[in-house]
C-alpha cells in the first residue's frame, strides 16, 4: 500500500511572519485558529531559507496499524526520513501547487481529516492545549492551511498522509 509521492524541494524561511501571512493570503489560503496560533509562535521569526527536501508518506508505510505521533515520527526516522523546520508548514502550503480534493468538507471531527498533508514536524510545546503542528488541505476548490491538536495517546490512522524531510 505505498503511495509516496515526491513533492520536492522547496525553501523555508526567508520571509518575515507579515511577509509569509501576506503571501498565503494573496493566494487565498484560509487558516483556521489553531494555524494563526501558530504562526504568532518565535519560530516564524525571519530567518535565512534553507532548502528543504519533503517527501510524504503514509502512516501504513511507517506503521501499518498506525500509532501515535511519536510513534509515527520514531518509525519514519528508522526509515532515514527526519522532521521538517517547525515553520516548514505554510511554506509547504504555498509551494504545492496542486492537491487532491478532500473527499469531504468536514472541517472538524475530532479525528484526522480525510485528504489531509499532516507536516511533520516538533512540536512547539508539550502542552495538550497547544497546537501540535500543521496539516494541509484542499475543501470545495479552497486551500487550507490548519493547525491541530492532540495528545500522546491520540493513534493516527494507516491512512493517514506526513510530509517528511529528507536527504535528497
Amino acid at each position: 500500500m505505498t503511495s509516496a509521492t515526491e513533492p520536492g524541494t522547496l525553501d523555508v524561511g526567508g520571509l518575515t511572519r507579515s511577509e509569509l501571512r501576506e503571501a498565503l493570503e494573496a493566494r487565498g489560503v484560509l487558516l483556521n485558529a489553531y494555524a494563526e496560533q501558530l504562526l504568532e509562535h518565535s519560530v516564524f521569526d525571519r530567518r535565512e531559507a534553507e532548502p528543504v527536501h519533503i517527501v510524504e508518506r503514509d502512516v501504513a508505510d511507517l506503521r501499518p496499524s498506525g500509532g501515535t505521533l511519536s510513534e509515527v515520527f520514531a518509525a519514519a526516522q528508522k526509515q532515514g526520513l527526519a522532521l521538517c523546520p517547525p515553520d516548514t508548514g505554510p511554506y509547504l502550503r504555498l509551494a504545492l501547487d496542486s492537491q487532491a480534493e478532500a473527499p469531504d468538507s468536514v472541517l472538524s471531527a475530532g479525528r484526522s481529516p480525510a485528504g489531509a498533508i499532516k507536516v511533520a514536524a516538533a512540536p512547539l510545546s508539550e502542552d495538550d492545549e497547544y497546537p501540535k503542528g500543521f496539516y494541509l488541505r484542499v475543501v470545495d476548490g479552497r486551500e487550507w492551511l490548519r493547525g491541530y491538536r492532540c495528545d500522546g495517546e491520540y493513534r493516527f490512522e494507516p491512512g493517514d498522509r506526513f510530509a517528511f524531510r529528507t536527504a535528497g
